[in-house]
């Protein structure tokens, strides 16, 4: 079991939600129960599957989970424009919030990356020393 604390893509993902949530409380008020819950959501999901995929047993329950992290910050992504587009976000709030959203998608993508690169030297290392069956 690791500790999601420890991962700088939690870090910054948790970060990314507060901003997001503060920003918010200026949406209009008939939009809290539509983009705004949605938009927050999608936010609080990616950090919430680090989190629960940390808390999982093997590597691969862990790169299921950072896959559905990245799925959220693809929703989270469209949302943002939605609030664009709206005029929710200025252009300078849009276009920093945006960075910070590219930049955990990366940190994902490279998270990932890594794990599966240690699923498959786990794999190799499981069949170089698997013991031949007797049974013929």
């Amino acid at each position: 079991m690791r500790n999601y604390r420890d991962l700088d893509v939690w870090v910054k993902s948790h970060k990314l939600t507060l901003e997001l949530y503060r920003l918010s409380r200026g949406f209009p008020r008939e939009e809290l129960y539509g983009l705004t819950s949605q938009l927050r959501r999608a936010a609080m999901s990616i950090g919430a599957n680090l989190a629960e995929g940390c808390g999982r047993r093997t590597s691969a329950e862990l790169a299921r989970f950072v896959r559905i992290a990245m799925g959220s910050a693809s929703e989270l992504d469209y949302h943002l424009l939605l609030c664009r587009d709206f005029e929710f976000l200025t252009k300078d709030d849009y276009v920093r919030i945006l960075q910070e959203l590219t930049r955990v998608r990366k940190m994902l993508w490279s998270l990932l990356t890594s794990i599966e690169k240690q699923i498959d030297v786990d794999a190799a290392a499981v069949t170089k020393y698997r013991v031949p069956s007797t049974k013929g």
